[in-house]
């Protein structure tokens, strides 16, 4: 059947929508085209001949996986070619007016990195498995803060204070944990410090409607003044015996932890980066298959209209700001219960912000936000390995990596994205 319009004739199955309009973003493509550019100038201008080597193996897997040698100038050639198929391949679906798919967003990059460890890496050894294992100790703060984000976005708060409730959560862990010498005190103790945040964001936003992301902004400042003035007063001059937390030891999972590859990056890490993977499942699971999660996606979609069927807006955000301020609270203990048995001013170096970056290229969605975490967490870990192994990357540029992949990401990979509709609008009832 069809619709007859002048002289065109539609099918009434492929008739538009009145109203709704396709809209496909080609910064994919130009994206790629840049990135493809760039490697392609790195092998011309810098490449040099020699092998690269990826250790794919340690000592106590079941069996080893062999090194894996490649040509350093022929295998970069080789990646830049493929990249410059999936930029043909991504233009050619803009043209269509198609979506580049995310799959082949993550096979460019995968494809563009190995390209740039080969080159980065001639004449060396790159360690895969540390390389990936230590991408995800340096994560785990991050995945916890872009859950924390995600879950206060979706119910309609915008959570600028990440980096305040990973900060407070940082420092209460080690205080308590030093004066009770218990790590998992420190991590609940982390905890109360992320909710503590939330609640005073949860009170000028939610119950004074003041704008959520100045008092973001300003509870972050708050806390640095806070911690900075109590490390001078308290900690420092007490080092011994309220700022020497215990830390979390590795405990490999029998028979997990010794699978090749696979085990020593995700199964022999800290009790901490257990607990992570069961929050994000818990999180993915409540958010999606619970009526609780039905709730406050309602609120942070349409407040009035779940209000109208008998949901309570303001105490539902109330309730899940501060379940996501002891989340993040929680990835705030990972610095000083793992990284560093001791609290230092600032330590968080602005990974709330960052975690906050993983939450808008995740698409405010848990499972997306956790993998843009570790995408940063990577490019924090690769600036460590390629220095060590002696790589020609100045090291300036390194210390830029991480935060260039997150401007990257945001700004190029995410494309359009849309956020909760009445993220960070106040509700007001009546």
């Amino acid at each position: 059947m069809s619709t007859q319009t002048g002289e065109a004739s539609v099918p009434l199955d492929e008739t538009p929508l009145a109203g709704v309009t396709t809209v496909v973003d080609k910064k994919a493509p130009v994206l790629f085209g840049g990135l493809t550019i760039v490697l392609l100038l790195i092998v011309l201008l810098a490449g040099e001949s020699g092998d690269t080597t990826f250790r794919l193996a340690t000592g106590t897997d079941f069996f080893e996986i062999p090194e894996v040698t490649v040509p350093s100038v022929a295998t970069t050639w080789l990646m830049v070619a493929i990249c410059a198929l999936c930029t043909a391949w991504s233009a050619r679906l803009y043209v269509a007016k198609r979506r580049t798919p995310m799959w082949l967003v993550v096979l460019f990059a995968l494809l563009w990195m190995i390209g740039f460890l080969t080159w980065a890496a001639t004449g060396a050894t790159i360690p895969v498995v540390g390389l990936l294992a230590g991408s995800l100790a340096l994560a785990v703060p991050l995945v916890f803060g872009a859950l924390g984000g995600v879950l206060g976005e979706r119910a309609g708060v915008v959570n600028i204070a990440i980096d305040g409730q990973l900060l407070a959560g940082a420092f209460a862990a080690a205080l308590v944990g030093s004066v009770l010498g218990s790590t998992w005190a420190g991590v609940g103790a982390s905890m109360v410090a992320g909710m503590l945040v939330a609640l005073l964001l949860g009170l000028f936003a939610i119950n004074y409607f003041v704008d959520q992301v100045i008092v973001g902004v300003v509870l972050n400042v708050l806390v640095i003044g806070l911690t900075s003035f109590m490390f001078t007063q308290v900690l420092a001059p007490n080092a011994a015996d309220l700022n020497s937390p215990p830390r979390f030891d590795k405990i490999p999972i029998p028979v997990l932890g010794d699978i090749p590859l696979i085990g020593p990056i995700f199964f022999r890490q800290t009790a901490i980066v257990y607990v992570l993977y069961i929050t994000v499942a818990l999180v993915t699971w409540a958010l999606y298959r619970t009526k609780w999660g039905l709730r406050v996606r309602a609120v942070g979609e349409h407040p009035k209209a779940a209000d109208t069927v008998g949901i309570k807006v303001n105490a539902t955000r109330w309730r899940t700001i501060l379940l996501a301020g002891a989340i993040a609270g929680m990835g705030g203990a990972f610095y000083t219960l793992v990284s560093v048995p001791q609290f230092n001013r600032e330590m968080t170096g602005g990974a709330g912000y960052i975690a906050l970056a993983a939450v808008i290229f995740g698409k405010w969605d848990p499972i997306r936000a956790t993998l843009a975490a570790l995408l940063f967490g990577f490019a924090s870990n690769l600036q460590g390995v390629l220095s060590v192994i002696g790589s020609p990357v100045p090291s300036q540029f390194m210390l830029m990596l991480p935060y260039l992949v997150t401007i990257f990401a945001v700004a190029g990979l995410v494309g359009k994205s849309r956020p909760p509709a009445a993220d960070g609008i106040p509700y007001r009832k009546g």
